[in-house]
């Protein structure tokens, strides 16, 4: 009997190099779920070209055509709803999206924003780190709630913030751990190994090993 795949549809605004580690993962067998269909709210960015490389169906719901929030909203979660998605992932969808779409998909709507929440939400969140010159950053996949970058959090990842860095640099450096703990979140979910609590998201998982981390790193004898 094959595994039941947890049905994903996923929401995309730009190039999408989360969609493909999102895919990557799917294709591999890493996580037992499967992409289901691609949604822009932009036409012509290159996520929807990797969706067509993986025979993946896709579509273009342009919001600047729609009078308002609800309106193009709804046309979202008819397609959505039309491949029967379980669970939504926005990877890199500039869009907020409404307590209207919430409750098509309660509990079941997902993000991943690139810095450690509850520091630094919304829009520019490298530079902000930067600016704010905090030593560590890193990258949050969170359930989506009817807040900016405030719901709860189902995993986290960390990195080093250095002093020569730039918003390019250390995006990159914090994209390469949003490629790995974005499909993690999604096999916790498609698993059954996560339940929500208030605030608090329990993982059924391994304690992680606790090793400190010192930016700048303590001289010798501390």
């Amino acid at each position: 009997m094959s595994e039941k795949k947890l049905k994903l549809g996923v929401l995309v605004s730009g190039s999408g190099t989360n969609l493909q580690a999102i895919i990557d993962a799917c294709e591999s067998g890493k996580i037992p779920a499967e992409v289901k269909v691609v949604v822009s709210n932009k036409p012509g960015v290159y996520a929807l070209e990797r969706a067509k490389k993986h025979g993946i169906p896709n579509y273009v719901v342009d919001h600047k055509l729609y009078q308002t929030r609800e309106d193009f909203e709804r046309e979202v979660i008819k397609i959505l709803k039309e491949h029967e998605v379980e669970l939504v992932c926005l990877a890199g969808f500039m869009r907020v999206l409404t307590p209207f779409f919430l409750r098509a998909f309660p509990g079941r709507v997902i993000n991943i924003h690139p810095a450690i929440l509850p520091s630094f939400p919304g829009v520019n969140a490298q530079k902000q780190a930067i600016d704010y010159g905090v030593k560590f950053s890193g990258c949050t996949v969170h359930f989506v709630d009817e807040g900016v970058d405030t719901g709860p959090i189902i995993i986290q990842a960390v990195v080093p913030v250095y002093d020569d860095d730039t918003e390019e640099t250390l995006r990159e450096r914090i994209l390469k751990e949003e490629h790995r703990i974005y499909p993690m979140a999604i096999k916790l979910i498609a698993e059954g190994r996560v339940s929500v609590e208030g605030r608090k998201v329990r993982a059924s998982a391994p304690k992680p090993s606790y090793q400190p981390l010192h930016n700048p790193p303590l001289d010798e004898g501390f």
